[in-house]
Parts: C-alpha cells; sequence; structure tokens
C-alpha cells in the first residue's frame, strides 16, 4: 500500500501530478509552448551545460521540477498545510496551484542571461511572461497581477541564498533540489567534469517523495554509493533548510537498497501555517 503513495521524480511525473482542472492545464500548455520560454531555456542550458559545463538547467529539469512541485504541493495540502496563496486571500487553491506551477517551471530561466545573480535576472525576466501567461487565463486583471507577483517571488527564492516566504515557493525550491539523479549529471561528466558534485550526483539512481515517513513529507533517495550523500546535504539540504518547510521534511539516502542515512535540516525560518 505505501508503494502507491509514492512518487518517482522524474520526467513523467508531471502527467501523474498535473490537476483536473481547465486553469492549471490552460496554463501549463501555455508555458510549455510560448515560444519566448522555451528559448530561454534552451539558452540556459547553453550558458549552463555547454560553457560552463553545468548540469541540466533547461527544459527537461523545468518539467521535472514542476512534477516534482506539484507531488510536493499535493502531499503536503493532504497532511493539512494550507498554501499562503488561500491563506492571505490573495487567491482560491486552483490559483495556488497555478502559482506553484509556474514558479517551478520559470525558476531557472535567468541562467540565459549568467549564471551570476541567475535568480534574479529569472525573477526579472518571469515578470513580463507571468503577465502574459496569466492575461491569457485571467485577464488584464487585478487577480493577475497580484499572481504574477507570487511567482515572481517563487522564482527568485528558488536559490538558497533566499528564504521562501510562501508555500508555494517552497514546494517549487524543495522539488528544484529533487532533481538530481544521475541522468543530469550525465552531459558534464561525459565533457570531462569529474569533480565531487559530478560524482556524487552519478552515484543518484531514483530520488521518490512519500507521505509515509515520520515526517509530513519523505525524500527516499536512492544511490549506488555513499558519495551522493554530498548532494543531499549541500544541494537538497541547503534548498529544505531555507525553504521554511525544514521542520516538515526528513530525508532517507539508500544505498543498494539498505538504509544509510536519515538527514533533517535546521531552518533558517518557518512559514506560518493558518
Amino acid at each position: 500500500m505505501e508503494q502507491e503513495y509514492r512518487y518517482e521524480v522524474g520526467v513523467k511525473l508531471i502527467e501523474k501530478t498535473l490537476p483536473e482542472s481547465d486553469k492549471v492545464r490552460k496554463v501549463w500548455e501555455l508555458l510549455t509552448t510560448d515560444v519566448e520560454v522555451q528559448a530561454y531555456l534552451k539558452m540556459s542550458n547553453v550558458f549552463a551545460v555547454q560553457r560552463l559545463r553545468y548540469n541540466d538547467h533547461g527544459p527537461i529539469h523545468s518539467r521535472i521540477v514542476a512534477g516534482s512541485a506539484l507531488a510536493i504541493y499535493k502531499i503536503l495540502t493532504e497532511k493539512g498545510f494550507k498554501p499562503s496563496v488561500v491563506a492571505d486571500g490573495v487567491g482560491d487553491w486552483e490559483d495556488s496551484i497555478i502559482v506553484t506551477l509556474m514558479g517551478a517551471y520559470l525558476h531557472d530561466i535567468g541562467n540565459s542571461v549568467h549564471r551570476t545573480h541567475h535568480p534574479i535576472y529569472s525573477a526579472m525576466l518571469t515578470d513580463r511572461i507571468a503577465e502574459k501567461i496569466l492575461s491569457k487565463v485571467y485577464g488584464i486583471s487585478e487577480k493577475t497581477y497580484m499572481l504574477k507577483q507570487e511567482v515572481m517571488h517563487a522564482v527568485f527564492c528558488h536559490d538558497e541564498a533566499y528564504n521562501c516566504l510562501t508555500f508555494e515557493a517552497a514546494c517549487a525550491k524543495i522539488a528544484d533540489g529533487t532533481d538530481m539523479s544521475s541522468g543530469r549529471a550525465r552531459y558534464p561528466y561525459r565533457a570531462g567534469k569529474n569533480d565531487i558534485h559530478a560524482l556524487s550526483a552519478l552515484s543518484i539512481e531514483r530520488v521518490e517523495l512519500s507521505p509515509n515517513g515520520a515526517k509530513p513529507l519523505t525524500i527516499n533517495v536512492y544511490m549506488s554509493n555513499e558519495t551522493g550523500i554530498f548532494q543531499i546535504d549541500t544541494v537538497l539540504g541547503q534548498k529544505i533548510a531555507t525553504s521554511g518547510l525544514a521542520p516538515y521534511v526528513e530525508v532517507r539516502a539508500y544505498v543498494k537498497g539498505k538504509l544509510f542515512a536519515v538527514r533533517s535540516f535546521e531552518t533558517t525560518h518557518v512559514i506560518r501555517q493558518s
């Protein structure tokens, strides 16, 4: 029974987590077909992967993070967590899911300008893009502009240097850290990058999200060897710590199917739950 409530992080996860909502599905279609959005995501990989030999920051990464963000959102809201958009009267549940989806999908587009300060560039680019997409769903309305600001916040706060102030941003940020399986690191490794970041990522076979654990959200990381713990502590862990949801998240690392380590992370702050 427990296996039924596990979500494997990957390109197909969005198909399982995208809700049956006309508004949400329209936004998803607009995001994935918009020429400007797709061009920026492709350019993010030109800079990050081809020029800096970093891991994937393009369309595939965005799709994976979007699916993971909605899975985290679903797990936590089913545990009683209330989204900030709803709690603070900015919008309803559909609006909240749209903010989470857009924040997760657009978070890395600033890499198309430069890796340095990319959260700022991502938010700046999102300003006009979010308005364009949201206006096709909500019209030129107050709701469009209010939700745009929520999306910009989620995009900006995906970086571990900044604290999330909303539940939606937190879901997107933690989701960003869950895309760390070996496929994401294979290109830079083949290009000659063999530092601890590449080697630790190559050891991670799969990542699963589950509500079945000691805390509301459990992230299960399956590794071929112990080097993957570096990825958990330095990448995923920092995002959890600055998400505002750290007290509710546990990471369980497995090596060749056996439990190797259990991690929880000290929080910088906690998002208010109404």
